[in-house]
């Protein structure tokens, strides 16, 4: 019999070559990501989305077209924008050439994202069908694929229509199977481009988004009713634009941009601008105030534009190009001097607010020792952790980004993940019971209590988010009362103390199966009745097991659910104004508002 190496011969006929096309259909992820089912905000659809308004959006930038037409029917989306429109003699090759496009001509688009000339030809290979219409003084050119495969070309007269470029396009079932989009996720996105884009108005099925004050008006919607300290700082220049004021927040948060792309991970430009705000303060205030006294409660946003940006990832998270630190730290501390001495009574509540920070770190001081001193005593280690070897800190290393730590509901389900776990990327966390619940607590209340203080230990942000050691932060608690009500707490923890977690999207929550439906041929684990229904009829009287707690499933079992196909859904806000009241409602004092809201709201199974 032939072995394996005999069977499969290496020669020539085993080398193949893939055109661009087949390319993108085949290696889906290398060009837009995670293909996801819409569920996500950065799932392959939102992505298409993005890369073809993009390019409207660079027409508004070089100053043509102040309007984006944006329109959906069911799964196909139109882009129509009025800027110059594609050149008529390149419309079909600026949309099916890779490597074609005016990206590369620094005269013509100065400030872009998308250098790499692919996203209007990726969205053209994965979708079923994609059109382009260019308008150009009069005359239109009409092309229409399917697949990435053209199928008709055409040139007309159209005198009448404005110049520009419509681009319609339906995802390929093929590729993205069952998938739905989310209006959120949509808007979300929209909202971004009116803020970083004043003077642009999109519309979206009637909907019009658009804004006069561009990253303060940003800040204003996040913020929501939640009172700042003093009126909002917005600041514009020709290629900076920054914004930012204090609240009654712990931490501090950012929402940064380069050319348009939202820098999750911010990177060089955002430490530019806390440096530069830092600097400027101290500056008026004659003082050598610490940064975090400065910064503790501020909320900031900055956008910047650059030539050829440098990121540190494909995805475009994190800036790393290293030679704008300069010309930011200058130009954000000159006007933040400039503001404070414009702003006498603004300046006095930015100043009073710094001085309570450096008061109420110093009384914490103490308070952080006794906590430190106290945790030697317990345990060289942290107690209830199981490390992995392989942290988002790490300054290199393939797999930083895979590093994950599940915060689970006791030992017996802590047992069963640490058997079936990756010990290279996985770390678990096991509480003891039911967490403090900290709605209403000072920051003290994070070092008094062992266990809070031992999650904040474990995770590495006990000096601030920077030394983050898992890129995942999973709670994974049972799918009964209980288990909801310990999420709720842990939520509750990470929104008042390190709300910027949230925000930058590093917490999730674990979803295991409900059921377990089996005969003697297959077996199929079931998150929903729905899906246990279905399941049960397919395999026609197989033996159900409900799952109570994380504690019954097998380490052999619960292995395919925390590895590359475990359902994780990540913790998302609208706004940072919504965090507030929906923690004051569902972990505040109101009892009987709770009580009359579920009595309200229950939903009952009657047979």
């Amino acid at each position: 019999m032939a072995t394996p190496t005999q069977r499969i011969a290496y020669d020539e006929s085993a080398i193949k070559s893939l055109d661009p096309l087949e390319h993108i259909r085949l290696r889906t992820g290398m060009y837009i990501g995670r293909i996801g089912d819409g569920s996500n905000h950065a799932d392959g659809i939102y992505v298409m989305l993005k890369e073809v308004i993009d390019n409207s959006v660079d027409e508004f930038i070089m100053g043509h077209g102040k309007k984006i037409e944006i329109k959906r029917d069911e799964n196909t989306v139109t882009v129509r924008d009025f800027g110059r429109g594609i050149p008529l003699g390149k419309v079909v090759e600026c949309v099916s050439q890779i490597n074609t496009g005016g990206k590369y001509n620094d005269d013509v688009f100065q400030f872009s994202v998308g250098l790499n000339g692919v996203g209007n030809k990726a969205v053209n290979a994965l979708s079923s069908h994609f059109e382009v219409v260019s308008h150009r003084d009069g005359k239109l050119k009409r092309a229409v694929f399917e697949k990435g495969r053209k199928t008709l070309e055409e040139d007309g007269v159209d005198r009448k229509a404005p110049n520009g470029t419509m681009i319609r396009f339906q995802p390929d079932p093929e590729i993205f199977k069952s998938f739905e989009w989310r209006e959120e996720f949509i808007e979300h996105r929209l909202r971004y481009y009116a803020y970083l884009n004043s003077g642009l108005t999109l519309i979206y099925n009637g909907q019009r988004f658009s804004s006069k004050m561009g990253l303060a008006d940003l800040l204003i919607d996040e913020i929501g009713t939640e009172h700042t300290l003093y009126e909002t700082v917005h600041c514009q220049l020709d290629r900076l634009e920054f914004s930012f004021t204090h609240t009654h927040a712990y931490g501090e948060n950012y929402f940064s941009f380069v050319n348009g792309q939202y820098t999750n991970d911010g990177g060089t430009h955002q430490s530019a601008f806390r440096e530069g705000l830092l600097k400027g303060v101290n500056e008026f205030a004659k003082k050598n105030f610490a940064g975090e006294d400065v910064r503790d409660g501020l909320i900031g946003a900055v956008a910047v534009k650059i030539q050829d940006p440098v990121f540190e990832s494909q995805t475009k998270n994190k800036l790393g190009s290293t030679d704008v630190r300069t010309w930011i730290v200058q130009l954000v501390r000159e006007q933040v001097v400039l503001w404070l001495h414009k702003n006498h009574d603004e300046a006095d509540k930015l100043l009073e607010k710094v001085r309570n920070n450096e008061r109420v770190r110093k009384e914490l001081s103490s308070i952080k020792k006794e906590a430190r001193e106290r945790a030697k005593k317990v345990a060289i280690r942290i107690p209830k952790l199981i490390d992995c070897k392989v942290h988002f800190s790490d300054k290199t290393g393939k797999r930083k980004e895979e590093s994950t730590i599940f915060i689970t509901e006791g030992d017996s389900a802590g047992g069963a993940m640490i058997q079936s776990r990756d010990v290279q990327t996985q770390a678990i966390f096991s509480l003891k019971g039911k967490p403090l619940n900290t709605f209403g607590l000072g920051r003290e209340a994070v070092y008094k209590n062992e266990e809070l203080y031992n999650i904040m230990r474990a995770l590495g942000i006990e000096d601030g988010v920077e030394g983050l050691r898992y890129n995942r932060i999973v709670i994974a608690t049972d799918a009964d009362v209980d288990g909801m009500h310990i999420r709720n707490l842990l939520l509750t923890y990470f929104l008042r103390y390190f709300e910027e977690l949230v925000i930058k999207g590093h917490v999730y929550i674990l979803e295991t199966p409900l059921f377990r439906v089996r005969n003697k041929k297959e077996t199929v684990y079931c998150y929903s009745e729905i899906e246990r229904d279905k399941a049960s009829v397919k395999l026609r009287g197989p033996e159900v097991t409900r799952f109570k707690g994380l504690g019954e499933i097998s380490p052999v079992e619960f292995k395919q659910f925390i590895g590359n196909d475990a359902r994780i859904n990540q913790v998302t806000i609208k706004s940072m104004g919504d965090v507030a009241k929906a923690l004051a409602f569902f972990m505040g004092k109101n009892s009987p508002q709770r009580k009359e809201f579920i009595v309200e709201n229950l939903i009952a199974d009657i047979a």
